[in-house]
């Protein structure tokens, strides 16, 4: 197979963004769930983002001068996100996933990052054995959860809008829970207006950088993360993801009329530490 590897450009977003759809679709289909992706518009939308966006590494699979594939490394923090991967289904199953996989593992020891991350639709077996066989470690099973907003609040804990002088704040939390921060995530947030910040005793405790499948949250405790999830006027994409390690906040979320849609995998390589707190994880890690 003369399979060529090569950079993602703005103008492949609409084929590379097609692919993506057909090949989540297809998979979700399968298995009787819903897919990740929306629809084609959506597909593109999101690739024409990540292509244009610097704070992400690309590549592009192309068979016989036609893309077959892509994969993507989120560049923006010390450790590295996964994703979205996706292979044409005319040619899944001959090497390609591998290949991109491959590609962005490189390009992650050339930045000499000291973890990587990424998630996994459990249903999936075949990415679960892919990733693990190139020395992922399985860490967490998280739930995709949707539903109505839920509304209210946390008693004594305060949630407002992130502004730029809370990052410091915001960062520090989150090394606390993890161990590194994910500053140029919270820094594209308040670009769009979408972070927002709990606190407790008053100082900051928690943040969000949204409630959605794209983004995550993380405090000092689970009752950070329910005033957050609980102050959100709905939640992005096909779901927040709650570790379902947390039983407290799943079943919170649960009694509260959120369903799990799916449950996918953490898998890690690299600097991982267990988290000293509650977090919501995204689907780029």
């Amino acid at each position: 197979m003369d399979l060529v590897l090569r950079p993602g450009r703005p103008e492949d977003a609409a084929e590379a963004g097609r692919i993506c759809f057909d090949a989540f679709s297809g998979i979700a289909l399968q298995h009787g769930f819903p897919s990740d992706i929306p629809g084609v518009e959506a597909a593109d939308g999101m690739f024409k983002q990540l292509l244009g966006h610097p704070g992400f590494y690309s590549v592009v699979a192309e068979l016989d001068g036609r893309i077959v594939g892509s994969n993507f490394l989120d560049v923006r923090s010390d450790v590295v996100g996964v994703g979205p991967i996706t292979v044409d289904p005319a040619v899944q199953n001959g090497g390609v996933g591998r290949r991109l996989m491959e590609d962005v593992m490189r390009r992650a020891a050339e930045r000499r990052v000291p973890g990587i991350r990424l998630l996994q639709s459990g249903y999936h077996s075949r990415s679960f054995a892919l990733y693990a066989g190139m020395g992922f470690e399985f860490r967490e099973t998280v739930a995709c959860m949707q539903g109505p907003p839920i509304g209210g609040t946390v008693p004594g804990y305060e949630v407002r809008p992130a502004t730029e002088a809370d990052v410091a704040a915001c960062n520090e939390v989150c090394r606390r829970v993890h161990g590194a921060d994910r500053g140029g995530e919270l820094t594209d947030a308040l670009r769009t207006g979408t972070a927002r910040v709990s606190e407790h005793g008053g100082r900051i405790t928690g943040y969000a950088t949204d409630l959605a499948f794209f983004a995550h949250a993380v405090g000092e405790s689970t009752e950070d993360i329910r005033a957050l999830i609980a102050a959100a006027p709905g939640f992005g994409g096909p779901g927040i993801l709650v570790p379902a390690s947390n039983s407290v906040l799943l079943q919170w979320c649960l009694h509260n009329g959120l369903k799990v849609q799916q449950l996918m995998s953490v898998m890690t390589i690299g600097l991982y530490s267990e988290p000293a707190g509650a977090y919501l994880a995204s689907i780029l890690y």
